[in-house]
Parts: C-alpha cells; sequence; structure tokens
C-alpha cells in the first residue's frame, strides 16, 4: 500500500503518520522523492482499508494499493518517479537513472592477467567509460573451459581501479565470495545463470554495494522484476537491471535474442536503473555497435560492451568483443546518438542535484 503525502507535509506530520501506522503492524518504509514523500505500509494490507489510513491525517494526498506481484520494485512504489543509484568511485561520483547521462561499461569478459587489464582499463576510460567490467570468477557451461582466476584476478581489478580511477563492475557466484568481491567492487554483479539463486539475492541485499542484475537466459520480465524484488526487500535499494538477451533458437546468427522492447516495458512497470549489454545480447562483434545504439534510443540508461586488446586471443567470448579501437569509434557514435535524443535536457543539473544529496548524506552518516 503507499500512502502519498502532499507537497510541504512537515517533518513532525511525516513522523506522526509513520507512528500512527504502527497499529496494523506493518513495516512502513519512507521514500523521498523530487516533489513529494512517499510512506509505504509493507506487508499483507488485505486488512486494511484506504479509508481506514486516510483518516489518519489531512496531509495525506493519496492512498493505493500496489497490485503488482513485485512491490518495492514497481513505479507505484515511488509514486512514479524514476530512482536513481548513485557510486562513488574514484574518479567521483556517477549515477545511474532515468534524468542522467548514459554510462559507459566495458571491459573483457574475464581477467586474464596484469598487461591485458591494465591495458584495456587505459583504452576504454580514454574512450569515455566510466566502470571497468571483467570475471575474476567465470560461470561456463562446460566445466572445462576457463573459470576465471578468482582471487589473483580481482586483486588485478584492484590495481586497475587504483591507476584509472574507473569503478569496478565484477561477478559474484557464491556466497562464499561475496565479501572477497565486495572489498574490490564498486557495483556487484549477479550473472544470468544467477538469477534465480535466490539465496545469493538475499546475501547481495543484504549488503550495502550496488548491485547489477542481469536477466536470466530464459526469464519473462516479470521473473526478472521479482528477483530484484529479493535483494530490495532484503535492504538494498539500489538495484541495476541489466538486458543481456534471451535465449534464441536460432544460434547460428546471433547468440542470444537482445530484447529491445524490455527496456520501454521495464520503463513503464519499474523505477530501477536499466542497462543493456549488447554484447551478450549478440554474440557477435560486428553487431554490438547497431543494438548498443538502438538500445540508446529505447531509453537505456547505461551500456556494457566487451573489449578486448586481441580478441582473437581472448580465454572467453572473444568473438562478441571489440577492440579498444573499434570501442572508441562507437563511443562516438553513442555520443552523437546522446545529442540527438537530448539525453540529459536539464544539462545533468539533476543528477548533479541528487549527487550533492548523496554526499550530503554521507556526511552526516559518518
Amino acid at each position: 500500500m503507499i500512502i502519498v503525502m502532499k507537497p510541504g507535509t512537515p517533518r513532525e506530520e511525516l513522523d506522526r503518520v509513520s507512528q500512527e501506522l504502527k497499529i496494523f503492524k506493518l513495516t512502513t518504509e519512507e521514500i523521498v522523492g523530487k516533489y513529494k514523500v512517499v510512506i509505504a505500509l509493507i506487508g499483507d494490507t488485505t486488512s486494511v482499508t484506504t479509508q481506514q489510513v486516510e483518516s489518519i491525517s489531512p496531509f495525506i494526498e493519496k492512498v493505493s494499493r500496489i497490485e503488482k506481484p513485485f512491490k518495492r520494485t514497481s513505479r507505484e512504489f515511488r509514486h512514479g518517479e524514476a530512482s536513481e543509484v548513485i557510486v562513488d568511485t574514484p574518479n567521483g561520483l556517477v549515477s545511474f537513472g532515468e534524468h542522467c547521462p548514459i554510462v559507459a561499461v566495458a571491459g573483457p569478459c574475464s581477467v586474464e592477467n596484469e598487461e591485458m587489464i591494465l591495458e584495456t582499463a587505459r583504452s576504454i576510460k580514454a574512450s569515455g567509460a566510466k566502470f571497468l567490467r571483467g570475471g575474476a570468477y567465470k560461470p561456463r557451461t562446460s566445466p572445462y573451459a576457463f573459470q576465471g582466476h578468482g582471487e589473483s584476478a580481482l586483486e588485478l581489478l584492484a590495481l586497475a581501479r587504483q591507476e584509472t580511477g574507473l569503478g569496478i563492475i565484477t561477478e559474484v557466484m557464491d556466497t562464499a565470495d561475496l565479501d572477497k568481491v565486495v572489498e574490490v567492487a564498486d557495483v556487484v554483479q549477479i550473472g544470468a545463470r544467477n538469477m534465480h539463486n535466490f539465496s545469493l539475492l538475499k546475501k547481495v541485499g543484504a549488503q550495502p554495494k550496488p548491485v547489477l542484475l542481469k536477466r536470466g537466459m530464459s526469464a519473462t520480465i516479470e521473473e526478472w522484476l521479482l528477483a530484484a524484488e529479493y535483494i530490495l526487500a532484503a535492504g538494498n535499494p539500489n538495484v541495476i537491471l541489466c538486458e543481456r538477451g534471451v535465449r534464441s533458437f536460432d544460434r547460428q546468427y546471433t547468440r542470444n535474442i537482445l530484447d529491445i522492447s524490455a527496456i520501454p516495458v521495464l520503463r513503464s512497470l519499474t523505477h530501477l536503473p536499466i542497462m543493456v549489454d549488447p554484447s551478450h545480447g549478440t554474440g557477435k562483434a560486428e553487431l554490438v555497435p547497431a543494438m548498443a545504439k538502438a538500445a540508446i534510443v529505447a531509453g537505456a540508461d547505461a551500456l556494457m560492451i566487451e573489449v578486448h586488446p586481441n580478441p582473437a586471443k581472448a580465454l572467453s567470448d572473444g568473438p562478441q568483443s571489440l577492440t579498444p579501437q573499434g570501442y572508441a569509434e562507437l563511443m562516438q557514435e553513442i555520443d552523437l546518438v546522446s545529442q540527438v535524443i537530448d539525453r540529459c535536457p536539464e544539462r545533468y543539473t539533476f543528477c548533479d542535484i541528487n549527487k550533492i544529496q548523496y554526499l550530503q548524506n554521507s556526511v552526516s552518516i559518518v
């Protein structure tokens, strides 16, 4: 149940309403939007009527129920406003969200060695990327395929972060490795194969780092949003959804089917930021630029592109990886497309205001 408070409701009244709502023995959660404050009443509200809640305060503007099975993930949870995930990287705060500049994430499928990861990190930073992605732990279909270097790869990612200032996005596969990954990662990735690993979702939801949740290979949009609900319900509101293609019956021409239509669908259903991975979505480097640009036009908030200095010798996913030069050219095209669609018409003012608020909150917490 969502309780929308009138603009300008005093802080004392918000606290009083939250206190009064405790009579229903349900959890309350306050969501501060750009213009209004929303109080969510979480739990089984079937025995609670909207009239009962409305009578609590004259400052209540509207009371409504969220009918969708995903509650915290739904757009209604924030009264129609988009949320923003702010990541503190060595190079400064980076915001993911509907009203923010498009965020570029790039890097190899897996961390192979120090020279390779540092070369890649330097090149993608020069092209405008804000985050380096690279797998330390790699889920593979075959038990004989390269599984990643594990902890030593995390050390190399930390080295790349220190040298370039790029944020780090890397995947956690097992709850046993979560603490080690969180030490290095600025954003913790849940891969497609683990989207339904509910114990892992609960664990990442209980830690504070932002989470990138990739869509499962055969997952419906509702299943995907319910997976995100596990993370939010565990206490972590900072989730980014990543469309990476769903399984195709035609494996000759594309690795997967990149569901571009999922972007506007998600925009109508959820407040969470949306990333698109056209590398896994197509499986072929020559198809990545077209689908990356299509994703931006469709409304994606971020792109994840696989980049390798020598794709022909990559230990995993070489055929879908761009070279550093190819990535630099794509980023120039993405910049032009972004300008044409006026991606951030307020010249990033909205994002800067939220970053200032984030810093103020961080200082107050300390």
